[in-house]
């Protein structure tokens, strides 16, 4: 059969780094191998908290066609600078506030604007048979709306995250609120699949627009890629992951962000307990990312340094090599609205490991399927005890050697080659619908 374009439209996409680009990257690397050819419509340089060239040079590989737009002059005197880094806390959250007051639904609306520009042009050199886009930033979805009615190719929405209930979200305003909505309404309404990383956001979606039914809106959950999993370690990485070399301390390892309700807090009073009641457990608390400053000084005033290795951002390819060297991985969600269609994208690669998991997490999709995943420890996120409790279990069922063991079946479908191929039948379905 005859090779297809999908238009993809995506704020978030290599060489940035964060878990927001993984889904999307993913998805354009294993799309030509089913016969779809992606072409890639995202930023030019722009300023992010980080940077991964080994994934850019994944898609490239793969043969992704991307087309970037040009930076604004504010942000070409910017970039000489670098990388920016992650603000406190609470600056951060003021400064997304500010954002949802002045901007609806987002302040990527003027990229949204260059890119249906761009994208204009390539579907007038290129015939494109179906576009993808997705959110967030929601406003790349709005654009996506936009092109599908101008030039009558169909179009899917992706959601990585809830639109309208978002738990990042302030609505200042009533006006703000059906605002958001009205978009919502008008952009889901044109599109002619949704698909959304798990059942709650599915459902979520589908009690509050009475247009959807259950074929619309497809789960395609976040994963894992064989690739990187397979990828040997070389000495010299593993030197620099692993300093203290072979200890024979139990390694735990979070790997990821804390911001807004996610937080280390609970763990690190849990842990500092554990030490002070089981002095015999060695153990060694690995993070890649962001912990920032704050954190680092809570750890220090619980007397944690001695235990803690910050690796600090970490190119993806690094990231999994450290999971797959530890013995045990963690999550938490804390208590947020509508937390329960949340489902980090780090969980879905910790899946790839089949390591044990402590899951400290509200009841949701994160939850069931940490528990679907069979080789879990699950604790509410503020539980202090009750991570005590898990992670003292763990160490022992680690010293001796007894395994929980996860569900093969439920590890082999988050295969990122198997997710393609479903995103591949809902590309096919959109087609059909013209």
């Amino acid at each position: 059969s005859m090779a297809h374009t999908v238009l993809v439209l995506a704020y978030y996409y290599p060489p940035m780094g964060l878990s927001g680009v993984q889904r999307v990257a993913k998805f354009t690397k294993y799309l030509p191998q089913y016969g779809w050819n992606p072409i890639v419509v995202t930023t030019g340089p722009t300023l992010y908290y980080a940077e991964d060239q080994t994934l850019l040079h994944e898609v490239e590989a793969a043969g992704v066609e991307i087309v970037r737009t040009e930076p604004s002059l504010r942000v070409k005197k910017l970039l000489e600078k670098g990388v920016i880094t992650m603000p406190r806390e609470s600056v951060r959250k003021f400064i997304s506030k500010s954002s949802s007051a002045l901007f609806v639904p987002d302040n990527k609306k003027k990229w949204a604007a260059k890119a249906v520009a761009l994208a204009k042009d390539v579907v007038a050199r290129h015939p494109v048979d179906v576009i993808f886009a997705s959110g967030p930033p929601f406003s790349t979805v709005m654009a996506a709306a936009q092109l599908s009615a101008e030039t009558g190719i169909p179009y899917v929405a992706d959601y990585r995250d809830l639109w309208y209930g978002n738990q990042f979200h302030s609505y200042p305003t009533l006006w703000h609120k059906h605002r958001h909505q009205k978009f919502e309404h008008q952009t889901l309404a044109r599109a002619s699949r949704i698909t959304v990383t798990n059942r709650r956001m599915k459902e979520f979606l589908i009690a509050n627009y009475e247009f959807l039914d259950f074929h619309d809106v497809v789960i395609l959950p976040h994963g894992w890629d064989p690739d990187d999993f397979a990828q040997p370690m070389s000495a010299e990485t593993r030197g620099r992951l692993f300093p203290n070399g072979s200890t024979d301390a139990f390694r735990l390892t979070f790997t990821g962000t804390f911001y807004d309700s996610v937080t280390p807090v609970p763990f690190f009073k849990a842990i500092k307990k554990l030490r002070k009641e089981h002095p015999e457990v060695n153990l060694e608390l690995h993070f890649a990312g962001m912990l920032r400053k704050e954190y680092q000084a809570k750890a220090h005033r619980m007397k944690l340094d001695d235990i803690i290795v910050n690796h600090g951002y970490l190119p993806h390819a690094e990231s999994v090599a450290l999971i797959q060297q530890s013995d045990a991985l963690w999550m938490m969600l804390g208590d947020a609205r509508n937390v329960d269609t949340w489902a980090p994208a780090k969980l879905y690669e910790y899946f790839g490991t089949q390591k044990p998991i402590l899951a400290s997490t509200p009841k949701g999709a994160a939850r069931n399927d940490a528990m679907a995943y069979g080789a879990s420890y699950i604790t509410d996120p503020y539980d202090v005890p009750a991570i005590v409790q898990a992670v003292l279990s763990m160490y022992n069922d680690w010293r001796t050697g007894r395994h929980m063991t996860p569900n093969r079946d439920f590890v082999l479908q988050h295969q990122r080659t198997v997710l393609t191929e479903s995103l591949v039948k809902v590309l096919q379905k959109a087609l059909r619908v013209v």
